[in-house]
């Protein structure tokens, strides 16, 4: 099992194995990171890495995950963003129950 050094924000450098690291690549935008569990202090350390670092932790035998942006960020969006003012309608029309009613019953 090879040896990775790596930096942790507390601790600085530490030795880690490739059984330590993980490296987390999204399909969407072919970004990647590798993260690891500090083995002084236990904190969970995440870095971005380039393709470089990726291939070269890949080769050495670190396990690999994907994840997809959700579609919805793809989706078309219509109207105006949603305001500050707009979040506290909604919150004052969740605290009333007939405003609430009156949702539901034009659903059907």
């Amino acid at each position: 099992m090879a040896t990775i050094r790596a930096s942790c924000g507390n601790c600085g450098d530490v030795q880690l194995t490739t059984g330590d690291v993980t490296v987390r690549m999204c399909v969407t935008t072919d970004e990647g990171e590798y993260r690891f569990e500090c083995p002084s202090c236990a904190d969970l350390v995440v870095r971005h890495a380039e393709q470089r670092t990726i291939d070269l932790l890949l080769a050495a035998g670190v396990a690999l995950t994907t994840w997809s942006l959700p579609a919805e960020l793809f989706e078309a969006r219509d109207g105006a963003p949603i305001s500050h003012d707009d979040l506290i309608d909604f919150h004052a029309s969740l605290q009333n129950d007939d405003a609430i009613a009156a949702f539901f019953a034009d659903l059907s």
